[in-house]
């Protein structure tokens, strides 16, 4: 008898695009659009749903290994420096995978990464290599952090600007009698983009316009949680946070629970530390109900 064997279809895969459009949308954000014959096998499991962005090394070449899986990953990081494409994750904004296109958000702010040097010189035509769900597995993808308990139509959304983008697509995601806020620390007040929030969601846009990192969304998220849950600290131990070695903090818990509301909490680590400590400790919020990722450090580059 002759067994035939199906290779297992990996969630995620390498797809080679090019850009086609680049929209200014604010002074620190522009919207890159890429297509490409691959991206109709683009999967998307939707809210933040990340992606890799691979672009071209230093010596402009770009090459990566296979397609399927993330073996590529290691065999770049072990290239000389100069043939070491940058790899940065973002955020799918809109995907069309049936045009073969997708949306990506950038944040701009000078030359201090390779990302950002390149969105603000990008042209079309020029190329680059997604790394994103595999849309012949079916889903899900992995690669999310939005997961609330079944039954939650409460939220507390807090960002940065490097992770506005993940927000809006979770605001537009939600559903239509969702209720609750949104707080989104900018550089500027002249960077408030569009979004299409339920009607019983509130959107703050805070610029910082020159101040530091926090120094508007701690105090905001603080005043709402003294209007949410009242003043006055619970006591409850705040647990050892999950501190990769790089000084990142992510964790996204496996099962959620309902609560007085569902928290999702992304930017720099430090900020995204504070405002966790506040919720579960000072507020008494259950852990299980509050998603965070401080994926970025002030004075450390993504590695």
């Amino acid at each position: 008898m002759t067994q035939t064997l199906t290779a297992t279809v990996q969630p995620w895969r390498l797809f080679r695009t090019a850009v086609t459009r680049v929209q200014p949308l604010s002074p620190s954000f522009v919207r890159i659009t890429f297509a490409g014959a691959e991206l109709t096998e683009l999967g998307d499991d939707r809210f933040d749903q990340r992606v890799k962005v691979i672009l071209p090394a230093p010596d402009g070449s770009l090459e990566v290994g296979d397609s399927d899986g993330l073996s590529w990953y290691q065999e770049l990081m072990g290239r000389e420096e100069i043939r070491r494409n940058p790899v940065r994750t973002y955020t799918s904004r809109y995907v069309r995978a049936d045009a073969g296109e997708i949306d990506v958000d950038f944040v701009l702010h000078g030359d201090e990464g390779p990302a950002s040097r390149w969105a603000g010189t990008v042209a079309p035509g020029d190329e680059i290599i997604l790394c994103g769900p595999n849309r012949a597995h079916g889903g899900p993808y992995g690669g999310t952090g939005f997961k609330p308990a079944e039954g939650t139509d409460r939220f507390l959304l807090v960002a940065d600007e490097t992770a506005v983008p993940a927000a809006l697509a979770i605001l537009e995601g939600l559903p239509r009698d969702a209720t609750g806020a949104a707080l989104l620390e900018v550089p500027h007040s002249t960077d408030e983009l569009l979004v299409d929030a339920p009607a019983g969601v509130q959107v703050r846009w805070l610029g910082r316009d020159g101040a530091g990192h926090g120094t508007m969304v701690e105090p905001a998220v603080r005043s709402l949680l003294d209007r949410w849950l009242g003043e006055g600290a619970n006591g409850i131990d705040v647990g050892d946070l999950p501190i990769d070695p790089d000084g990142y903090l992510w964790d996204v818990p496996d099962q959620p629970v309902r609560g007085e509301f569902y928290a999702w909490l992304a930017g720099e680590a430090g900020v995204v530390t504070r405002l966790r400590r506040a919720l579960v400790k000072e507020h008494g919020v259950d852990r299980r109900s509050v998603a965070f990722m401080g994926y970025w450090r002030t004075g450390k580059a993504e590695g």
